[in-house]
């Protein structure tokens, strides 16, 4: 397979502001192949045309299959529905089984996308409501694996630490999980933001950085090119990020009483890759060399993005963000010679 751009629906613009269809016309002109659907479009989605502000599930079916038409009329894959939310680990058990009853929905809206790939957050709730026993997270995430796997085709799923995940925050944790699972459909999503946002950056400081950024991220990236089975790689996601002007500790305008810094960061100050004019700074292009040269990933590549831009009114906004992220597409391609 060779390299194909997709964009994530809410990059091109929050729901509630932007029309999808209009959003969507947007990500194919641009040139883009592929799109993220995030569940949040699916659900607001689904309100809109039932005018039900608590959509039932036939409702969000119903959404889906028009989602996935749309979609299909401007020539647009559906790489995957994201994010599946707060799941392994959690000390409520009951809460646990209420999540599972959530994805043999998920699963068949995952079929109506004509999608088959459902992406999992390493989960972020606070700590004392997740237990840290990797046996636990473990036999969570093996049982949805086997529920996707048990439909016609299979469903996979790619994990992805967060740089704030509660416990498995980088992806040598992830990956540790992903091969004691041990599902066939059960492998890793990589992003850059995540993995460089971690090791490398901490906008908590007054540097923008970890103290052992630079040596840190190289001895963690020749590991992952070491360790990594590039076959379990679902999907890229590349996207780099603003340095704070002044670190994100409380009273900066970003910080959430309560909310990791890494996330206030993440929430309000994506850019895309190459946008030097808005402050990005953090060595993503490394973090993508290592994906594509040192382990020889080949396939979809998200141009993700989560920002205080997508939530700006008028009806450009998705044409902004859907050229700003071909443009960081176009020159990634050329930097690293993807064809």
């Amino acid at each position: 397979m060779t390299y194909q751009p997709a964009i994530m629906s809410v990059s091109l613009g929050r729901a509630w502001l932007h029309d999808f269809d209009y959003k969507m016309s947007q990500a194919s002109k641009a040139g883009f192949k592929g799109i993220e659907i995030f569940y949040e479009d699916l659900d607001y989605f689904a309100r809109e045309i039932s005018n039900n502000d608590t959509p039932t599930s036939d409702q969000l079916l119903q959404a889906a299959d028009k989602i996935h038409s749309i979609c299909q009329a401007y020539g647009l894959d559906i790489i995957t529905l994201q994010p599946f939310l707060f799941y392994e680990g959690l000390k409520d058990r009951a809460q646990h089984g209420k999540l599972i009853e959530k994805m043999k929905l998920w699963l068949q809206l995952a079929k109506r996308l004509n999608t088959y790939t459902i992406q999992i957050p390493a989960n972020f709730l606070p700590a004392d409501q997740l237990t840290d026993d990797i046996n636990v997270i473990v036999a969570d995430l093996r049982q949805l694996a086997d529920m996707g796997a048990a439909e016609t085709p299979a469903i996979r799923y790619a994990y992805e630490n967060l740089c704030w995940s509660t416990i498995n925050d980088t992806w040598e944790k992830v990956w540790n999980v992903v091969k004691r699972v041990d599902r066939p459909n059960f492998g890793i999503c990589l992003d850059t933001f995540n993995i460089a946002g971690r090791v490398w950056a901490d906008p908590a400081s007054p540097t923008g950085k970890t103290v052992n950024a630079d040596s840190d991220l190289k001895e963690s990236l020749e590991r992952m090119v070491a360790e990594i089975d590039v076959a379990k790689v679902f999907y890229l996601q590349v996207v780099d990020a603003e340095r704070m002007e002044s670190p994100l500790v409380p009273g900066h305008p970003f910080h959430v009483d309560g909310q990791p810094a890494r996330m206030s960061w993440s929430r309000n100050a994506r850019a895309y890759m190459y946008e030097e004019d808005r402050g990005v700074y953090l060595p993503v292009e490394d973090v993508a060399r290592a994906f594509v040269s040192g382990l020889g990933y080949k396939g979809w590549v998200s141009m993700e993005l989560f920002s205080r831009t997508m939530a700006e009114e008028g009806h450009n906004v998705p044409d902004q963000h859907a050229q700003r992220g071909i443009a960081s597409w176009k020159k990634l391609q050329r930097r690293l010679q993807l064809n």
